[in-house]
């Protein structure tokens, strides 16, 4: 199972560091994918790391400020969020598709079968 954590309340121009941990599952192995859900929106897809410190993704709109990264010997992925805006407060979840190691892409929804709870991001003045 994966857990996201680091979510919280920060004004815009603030940043934030996400994390995705499985305990007692390596990830080394696989690919991670960001995806956010704002109130009343699909969920839509930020980012995604292939295994091993591979290729990164990003959705168009993010890249620049959004950064993804992999410590495998903490088995953690990253999401460092930078000039945070009203418009990134959701829910951020971290997923993987246990048969891939890489990314295509960031992809959708339904590319992912292992999905983490979700932290809540909100950017507030």
């Amino acid at each position: 199972q994966l857990v996201e954590s680091g979510g919280g309340l920060v004004q815009p121009g603030g940043s934030l560091r996400l994390s995705c941990t499985a305990p007692g599952f390596i990830l080394d192995y696989y690919q991670i994918a960001w995806f956010r859900q704002a109130p009343g929106k699909e969920r839509e897809g930020v980012s995604c790391i292939s295994a091993m410190e591979g290729s990164r993704y990003y959705a168009d709109s993010l890249k620049g400020r959004f950064i993804v990264s992999r410590d495998n010997a903490k088995n953690t992925i990253y999401l460092q969020m930078n000039s945070l805006k009203p418009e990134d407060t959701a829910v951020y979840y971290c997923a993987t598709d246990l048969n891939r190691s890489n990314c295509h892409g960031v992809g959708t929804v339904s590319w992912y079968d292992h999905w983490g709870q979700g932290t809540q991001v909100t950017v507030s003045s």
